[in-house]
């Protein structure tokens, strides 16, 4: 009876890490490859451990021509983009959240058509907006980018949040309501406190997909803002593939989001099983 738990636990633990070194392997070549020489690149066998950890890739990825900012300018504008639109969304979408989870206006069909607008296909909206940001002279601003990743970043935010607000009981703000608060009294001093998780939850991931985001940020811009997702695709020449400065650019992508998880890991295990168990 002893064994069968102890094979069960090894045969867990097998598969967690085989899947774990599948998972991982892209993401520690991307790293070695981006201290690679040129000559290490076309290597045969290849070759995994760099012979020196020079940071030579990272250097040229940051200073591209033709302004010499490339990827830090890639950094600073994806930031802005990212935080602003995360923002903007989290602060309008927090009072719409709760309005559809305690007051209901338009029924479920409102809500509904809200979430619509998430599974429209961002294609196919690209053009109309386009050429409304062409007539308000927002092209290649950071005003385009923002605005576009808000319009489909606010519903995700709405619906997420709205869940987390059902799963809190409404007795907590009727009793607040009674003590003399307002409603926005209750949904700033109460609500709004006890689902600080699943806001955090909902922030990192709108933070994360306006950072990956590409489409938009190839349409709406041109020089003056240049995003990373950007930058990779401007490293690849029709006579040359900068291999080591697309991975160092690669790795530098992923920093924000790491760092990020790992602040906020505390808040993101709470915000994810936030209403998971009802008692």
């Amino acid at each position: 009876m002893r064994r069968r738990p102890l094979a069960r636990r090894l045969l867990s633990a097998a598969v967690l890490g085989a899947a774990l070194v599948v998972f991982l392997f892209p993401v520690v070549w991307m790293l070695l490859t981006s201290f690679k020489t040129n000559a290490e690149f076309f290597s045969y066998p290849p070759v995994l451990i760099p012979k020196s950890f020079a940071l030579t890739n990272y250097l040229n990825a940051m200073r591209m021509p033709p302004d010499g900012r490339g990827g830090i300018q890639g950094v600073r504008d994806s930031l802005i983009v990212s935080l602003s639109s995360m923002a903007v969304s989290v602060l309008v979408g927090a009072p719409a959240a709760y309005s559809f989870a305690r007051f209901r206006p338009g029924g479920e069909h409102l809500s509904f058509w809200v979430l619509s607008t998430r599974m429209f296909p961002p294609v196919a909206s690209a053009l109309p907006l386009f050429l409304v940001f062409r007539f308000l002279h927002l092209l290649d601003t950071y005003w385009a980018l923002i605005a576009a990743n808000t319009i489909f970043n606010l519903p995700f935010v709405i619906w997420l949040l709205k869940g987390f607000f059902e799963d809190l009981p409404v007795e907590l703000e009727e009793a607040a309501v009674i003590d003399g608060t307002t409603v926005f009294g209750a949904f700033r001093r109460v609500a709004l406190p006890l689902v600080a998780p699943g806001v955090v939850v909902t922030a990192l991931f709108s933070f994360i997909f306006t950072w990956n985001e590409f489409m938009f940020a190839l349409l709406f811009t041109r020089s003056d803002v240049r995003t990373l997702t950007i930058i990779v695709p401007s490293l690849v020449g029709g006579h040359e593939i900068l291999w080591g400065q697309i991975a160092a650019v690669g790795v530098v992508a992923i920093i924000p989001n790491v760092v990020l998880a790992l602040l906020l890991q505390r808040f993101l295990v709470r915000g994810l099983t936030l209403g998971a168990v009802k008692g």
